[in-house]
């Protein structure tokens, strides 16, 4: 028996020898008797048939012969078998390490089904020691992946993951992870979501004395990603934010659908911490929505005035912008410039200085310094400063604003410094802590007028008369506006004049209103719309609906149209102090210039009044 022992391997090694085969219908061709081999007729052997001749030998391609059943040598039951009994030998001559490398090379070309077979052969074959074979769990999660491969469910996967406790092994994070991408693949993840979760809560359980049984990255992307298919939102983000918190990556698949989970569903607070969250991360910073996504995210926090999300969608921009010039040719993107002045107004609204100067950054680094910006985003950058308190950097933007645009020469420009309108959150800034504030903007403007280069601008200075006014303090007011040449050696526009209108009329004093508007018209300087608004106003705190009538066909003479208030207001005052002819000139403007002035009609009102009065006699 030693002896038969010992010369089994020698057995082995010669037989390597072919049978001649006794299968009946192998042909041979017959040969005449007596003809030696060197006199017979040569033949050659000749080519095989063109693929494209369409020869039902071949299948479009030369590369993939397919034999008709009918015509084939061997049939096909035997080739299966012989398919089957190489692998049953494969099976006993590999031991683990072998078999490792060897299901490595079939992976790479898919061979799942021989996979499996061999796997199923292997454990039931023999060692060198005459022991059954026992695998690792990572050969058994080969077995595990070829079943999946093949189609097998979640529900057979768990079942042949249960059979690793016979063999003594505990399922690792890859065995748990192929058994929850067959959950993600099945078409209905509302029937495989509560499983999945408990299968990652046991990961979690089980990981905590086997570290190998931990979930990963794929653990959780597969489980989120099985979430948000099943739309269970809230679950899926406590469940990114875990990972955050456990510092995984998260996939950008992953990332992407989180956005847009929040996004399309208002969690826009949720939204930031996971943002924020990336960001502390090392391996997550570098998550970047699509272009597109990222515009949407813009839109959707600056209509809600969150400042914080709108901050980090400009970061995700940053990020697009230095990646596209990084690349060579360079793909130069620009940031919509209305979006951006959009978000320069909610950092006004929401005090966010943060915002503020990443959303000018932003506009600058789109713009690449081809042109300046649109003088709505110089306001909104200005009512930006002024709303956060920052005067100083409100006025230096309305320098920058006043060298790009203060030289135009259109109709509109003058409109674009007036502090009644454009520059009127500049002008209530300068006075929103009254004359402390005031005297404070003051001396910043002399000081600035006397720099090296002198930085001198009546549009600031205009905002400091109006803000005077604001808090009724005309002596100030007055003495800006003289300062306005003597001190500061320029010369005053419309916009200082009606700043000084404005407050002489607020105080009642009508007559030195009047005064002023005669003393630059004698100068040659042109009144425009919100003069004669200013006069009318003055005149009607005085009671004097006539004189308002006047100033309104001064208005109409000099091309302007009187707007709708203002005919309100006086009508209105006409119908306090009865007076009809003052009533019937309004009528007529209101005809000339097609203004409705509401559903109730003159008369109505001015009997409303009479009776009225008559009962309070």
């Amino acid at each position: 028996m030693t002896i038969l022992i010992r010369s089994r391997p020698l057995i082995r090694t010669i037989t390597t020898y072919k049978s001649i085969t006794t299968v009946p219908f192998l042909s041979q061709e017959p040969q005449l008797a007596g003809t030696p081999p060197e006199t017979a007729a040569i033949t050659t052997t000749p080519l095989p048939p063109n693929p494209s001749s369409g020869n039902p030998l071949y299948n479009e391609h030369w590369r993939s012969p397919v034999v008709p059943s009918s015509s084939s040598i061997v049939p096909l039951p035997f080739l299966r078998q012989s398919s089957l009994s190489r692998i049953e030998e494969i099976s006993q001559t590999l031991d683990v390490h072998g078999l490792m490398n060897l299901f490595a090379d079939w992976m790479t070309t898919q061979r799942w089904e021989e996979m499996k077979q061999l796997f199923e052969f292997w454990i039931r074959s023999l060692d060198r020691n005459g022991k059954l074979n026992k695998p690792d769990a990572n050969l058994f999660n080969h077995y595990l992946r070829a079943n999946l491969m093949m189609g097998a469910n979640a529900d057979d996967l768990l079942g042949l993951a249960c059979q690793m406790e016979d063999y003594g092994l505990v399922a690792n994070t890859a065995s748990h992870n192929l058994i929850l991408k067959a959950m993600f693949q099945s078409g209905e993840p509302l029937s495989w979501v509560d499983k999945a979760v408990k299968l990652l809560e046991r990961m979690i359980q089980t990981g905590k004395e086997y570290k190998e049984s931990l979930p990963d990255e794929e653990s959780y992307d597969l489980v989120i990603g099985l979430l948000f298919k099943a739309d269970l939102i809230d679950d899926a983000l406590k469940y990114v934010d875990s990972a955050l918190k456990s510092g995984y990556k998260l996939s950008m698949n992953v990332f992407n659908e989180c956005v847009r989970s929040c996004v399309f569903n208002n969690r826009l607070d949720i939204l930031v911490s996971i943002i924020d969250g990336c960001k502390k991360t090392d391996q997550n910073k570098g998550l970047l929505p699509p272009w597109n996504m990222c515009t949407h995210i813009a839109d959707v926090a600056l209509q809600a005035d969150n400042s914080e999300l709108a901050f980090s969608s400009l970061g995700f921009f940053v990020k697009w912008i230095v990646r596209g010039e990084s690349v060579r040719p360079p793909v130069l993107l620009t940031v919509d410039e209305g979006l951006l002045v959009a978000a320069l107004g909610t950092a006004g609204r929401t005090y966010n200085a943060k915002l503020l100067n990443g959303a000018w950054e932003v506009l600058k680094r789109s713009l690449q310094q081809t042109r300046a910006p649109n003088p709505e985003s110089f306001l909104a950058k200005i009512y930006a400063h002024a709303s956060l308190g920052q005067l100083q950097n409100a006025f230096a933007a309305l320098h920058e604003f006043e060298k790009a645009y203060g030289s135009s020469k259109e109709e509109s420009a003058e409109e674009l410094f007036s502090p009644f309108t454009s520059l009127n959150p500049l002008a209530v800034a300068c006075c929103r802590n009254g004359f402390v504030t005031l005297d404070s903007v003051y001396y910043q403007l002399e000081n600035l007028s006397r720099a090296d280069p002198p930085n001198k601008s009546v549009a600031a200075l205009n905002c400091v008369i109006l803000g005077c006014a604001n808090i009724w303090d005309i002596d100030r007011a007055y003495q800006t506006f003289a300062a306005i040449e003597s001190s500061f050696g320029l010369t005053p526009d419309i916009h200082s004049y009606n700043a000084l209108i404005y407050a002489f009329g607020k105080l009642g004093k009508r007559d030195e209103a009047t005064k002023v508007y005669e003393h630059f018209m004698d100068l040659g300087v042109k009144p425009n719309e919100m003069t004669y608004s200013l006069l009318v106003d003055a005149h009607l705190i005085k009671r004097e609906p006539k004189a308002a009538i006047s100033v309104v066909d001064e208005m109409v003479h000099a091309q302007y149209k009187p707007s709708k208030e203002m005919l309100k207001k006086i009508r209105r005052r006409c119908t306090r102090e009865m007076d009809y002819e003052s009533d019937d000139r309004v009528e007529e403007l209101t005809k000339k210039f097609y203004i409705r002035m509401g559903i109730e009609n003159r008369r109505n009102m001015l009997f409303n009044v009479e009776y009225n009065t008559e009962y309070a006699g």
